[in-house]
């Protein structure tokens, strides 16, 4: 079988990368731009808020080892879906939450997951994640490629990202590609 993608925005692309990086069956994960329409993005254009744009990541996974739905529920648990145009204190829509999905399979298990949380009463709140359907992604400059990994003495990563990798270990361990670590 093929290799998938999924295109998830859920905030800071750092910490979604460093996220899906530690899942088994994830082959790749590229930070970038998705849901603008300017041509070729770059992040001061991104920061502004105005172009349309989310920071996301595109993730390339075996669907064998990890099906689609096993990352929705990554998704959905790894962040807030329910804080509209922003992730804790980085705000505007380029932070925003949303699937954008690749085929109608994607969409149909997106939505379906979305109106089972809801009626699950999972989150407090009114879910405000969007599902748009996916056109375009623009890789984020090579600076913004595998953050966390490269960067994790810095202050947001032991802030930020720390406490999402710490989550996921004690939530998804048994789906992660080694024996975890906490940060």
């Amino acid at each position: 079988m093929q290799d998938e993608q999924a295109t998830f925005g859920m905030g800071c692309f750092w910490c979604s990368e460093a996220i899906f990086q530690r899942l088994r069956g994830v082959k790749k994960v590229v930070s970038g731009y998705a849901g603008g329409e300017q041509v070729d993005p770059d992040y001061e254009q991104v920061a502004t808020g105005r172009t349309g744009y989310v920071e996301c990541v595109q993730i390339s996974f075996d669907p064998e080892v990890i099906s689609y739905a096993e990352l929705l529920d990554v998704f959905w648990h790894l962040h807030d879906p329910t804080q509209a145009d922003g992730q804790g204190n980085d705000i505007g829509s380029q932070y925003r939450s949303v699937i954008f999905y690749h085929s109608d399979e994607q969409k149909d298990a997106a939505l379906t997951s979305k109106k089972q949380l809801e009626k699950d009463g999972e989150f407090a709140q009114t879910i405000a994640t969007g599902i748009e359907p996916f056109a375009k992604f623009y890789p984020a400059e090579d600076y913004h490629q595998n953050y966390y990994n490269d960067n994790q003495d810095k202050m947001y990563c032991k802030l930020v990202i720390d406490p999402k990798i710490k989550k996921l270990i004690e939530k998804y361990s048994e789906k992660m590609t080694a024996a975890p670590t906490e940060p």
